[in-house]
This record gives structure tokens, sequence and C-alpha cells, in this order.
């Protein structure tokens, strides 16, 4: 059995603000060409999370562009971290335990977690875990969780939705997880930001950019994307992941909760966003989808993998895969000007649909 990870001997967060529920990989050569990566996971000669991609590092710029965004977004932020809490203390109450999707939903479980110390003064316990698509949930995780907290006190927290493969994933899991004899979780996903209308528990359904999605590890506690590969984790193990501790000088993980926390008490009426969402008709409709399925067939893609909708999703393409272009809905908004940025950089053009059911759109080339 693997053992719990905290930092600083993995990841740059407190020990007590996360506890990874992962198999320290720091040590495998895992990372390869994002080119020939992708022409592999294309083919079907290998899944994505049994590699890594090479972390892209920014320029001094791009380092600028994310400093200016996360200012003035930091009070937006803020706001979705409260209400989204609200809702959940007001719906499952003060007995929560918090399970993070790694890697993105990490910093929002930490936020979540803040929140809920800074203004109810509750210490909840919070766990970051593996869930792949494809592959499912990290059962040896939900088994270490579900052994130590009431299985009716756990919340899965993620960043945000894009299209929902995510939280189809998590469903679908949960469902197996409880047929092999594991307790029944809920698979009622919390989300910072649900432009996809997936989910019904989030702090807004507004598609913005979420500062944590402009970078890699060096926003994410310095913990890569998780991997899933039967040569390094073996039965009963947790699944996977790597501590880039060489990057601590351009670390801004914990600079970028602290900049979000700051804003708690002056960020807008969150009650009254809160009891607006619970008043509201929050059933999915899975609008995303639908979305990504029309632009798929517009542009001739094969699978509805290679479409990535909203800011979050469409940095991830640019900083991690091979892009073969960017949709935006306004080409001068200011959300995704680190967007456009990364774009330049890498030659990927971007094309204005001023109809586009999301802010952007990141569209995967779809290899030979």
């Amino acid at each position: 059995m693997t053992v719990p990870l905290t930092g600083p001997e993995f990841g740059s967060y407190a020990p007590d603000e996360v506890t990874w529920l992962l198999k320290d990989l720091s040590h495998a050569d895992l990372e390869g060409d994002i080119a020939e990566r992708e022409a592999r996971i294309q083919a079907g000669l290998a899944h994505y999370a049994e590699s890594l991609p090479i972390e892209y590092q920014p320029d001094a710029a791009y380092r600028e562009l994310f400093d200016k965004a996360l200012a003035g977004t930091a009070g937006r932020l803020a706001h979705a971290v409260g209400t989204v809490t609200e809702l959940l203390l007001s719906e499952r109450g003060t007995d929560l335990t918090l399970v993070s999707l790694a890697r993105a939903g990490t910093p929002i479980g930490i936020l979540i977690r803040r929140w809920a110390l800074h203004h109810h003064g509750l210490t909840l316990p919070h766990y970051a875990v593996s869930i792949v698509r494809g592959r499912g949930i990290d059962s040896a995780a939900l088994d270490h969780i579900t052994a130590r907290h009431a299985p009716a006190s756990v919340v899965f927290v993620d960043g945000w939705t894009g299209k929902g493969a995510i939280a189809r994933e998590l469903s679908a899991a949960l469902v197996e997880y409880t047929a092999r004899g594991g307790p029944v979780l809920s698979d009622d996903l919390a989300v910072l930001a649900d432009p996809g209308h997936c989910v019904r528990t989030y702090g807004t359904r507004d598609d913005f950019l979420i500062a944590s999605a402009c970078l890699n590890s060096t926003v994410s506690g310095l913990v890569s994307r998780t991997v899933l590969n039967d040569s390094l984790i073996g039965p009963g193990e947790f699944h996977g992941a790597k501590f880039y501790a060489e990057l601590a000088a351009d670390d801004v993980s914990n600079h970028l909760l602290d900049a979000v926390a700051a804003e708690f008490d002056t960020c807008g009426d969150v009650a009254s966003a809160a009891q607006a969402v619970l008043e509201s008709d929050r059933t999915p409709t899975w609008a995303g989808w639908e979305s990504v399925e029309r632009v798929r067939e517009q542009y001739g893609i094969s699978s509805v993998n290679f479409v990535k909708p909203g800011v979050g999703e469409t940095t991830r393409v640019l900083l991690r895969r091979v892009p073969w272009k960017v949709l935006v809905r306004d080409i001068t908004a200011d959300e995704h000007a680190h967007i456009r940025m990364l774009a330049a950089a890498r030659d990927v053009p971007v094309e204005e649909v001023p109809d586009l059911a999301y802010s952007c759109m990141g569209l995967i080339k779809d290899l030979p």
C-alpha cells in the first residue's frame, strides 16, 4: 500500500491544507515530446495518463499577464468560492470531507476549506485523489477515505466543467465502486465554474478566467497531473504523480491562494448569491456537450475529445496538447488575453465565432 503524502516533502501546499492520496513518482522519467505523445495517444498506442507532457514554462511576459489576471479576478474568484462553499454547507451540513480531483480541483478544494474556516470556524479534512478519463477514479484512495470518514460526508471538488466528461466519468466510477462492494458516495460534483451546465453545485456558470488554469504545476502545488501506468502503479496502490521541487523558484501556488483569500471579506453578497442558486432550477442540461458536438461537426473533427470548451480547457490545450486552432466569441475579451498570447507563441490561429456557446474553445489537431 502507498502512504498519503503532504508538503513540504510532496508538493508546496501546507500539510494541513491538503493530503495527497498519490504515489510519489518524482524519480520516474515520464515526460515526452508533446507532438510524439499526442500521436501515440491518438493512434491508440498509449493512454494519456500513462505519461506526462513536458511542463511548459512561461516567459516573463506571460507571467506578468498571469499576475495581472489574478489581480483582476481575485475578487470574482473569492465570490465564487464563497458561493459554492455556502451551497455545500446549506445542503450537505458542516460535516464535510473535501475530496479534490487532482490536480485542477486541488487549489479550489483548499480555497473552499479556507472559506469554511474563515467564515464558519470549521476545519474540514481535504484530500486530493486521481480520476482518469476512461479509467475511472482511484478506488484505493476512496477506500482510504471511507475507512476514516463517513461516506455521506464526502464531497468531490473540481475547478470547472468543460463539456462534462469528468462529471460523467465520476458518476460512472462511483457506481462501479459501489458495485464492487464500496459504500455509496454522492456524485454531486462541486465546482467553482460550471459553464457547461453539467453539475448542480457551482459558484458560477460564467465562463471566465480561473487563474489556476493559466499555468501547470507552478500554480498547483508543484505537482504534475496524475499518472496511471501499470509499470509503476501496482495493485492496491494509489495513482501516481510527480513533485517538481526544482521549479520552486517559479511557484505561485500559495500566492494564488492568498490573493483570493484576501478578498473573502470584501467580495460581495455571497449569502444572497448562494440563496439565488438554491432557489433556481439547477438541473444539469449538458448544454455545453451539445455545443461541442455542433462544433465537432462544423469543423470536421473526428472526436469530441478533440474539442475543449471554456477558458480553462482551452488553456490546457495550448499548454500541453497539439492545438489546431482556437475559437473565441470576442477576440478582444480580457478573460482570454493569456490564451491569445499562448496561441501566438505556438503559431495557432485564433478565429472569432460570435455565437460560440463558451467564451472560447480549443481544438486539438486531428493527427493522421
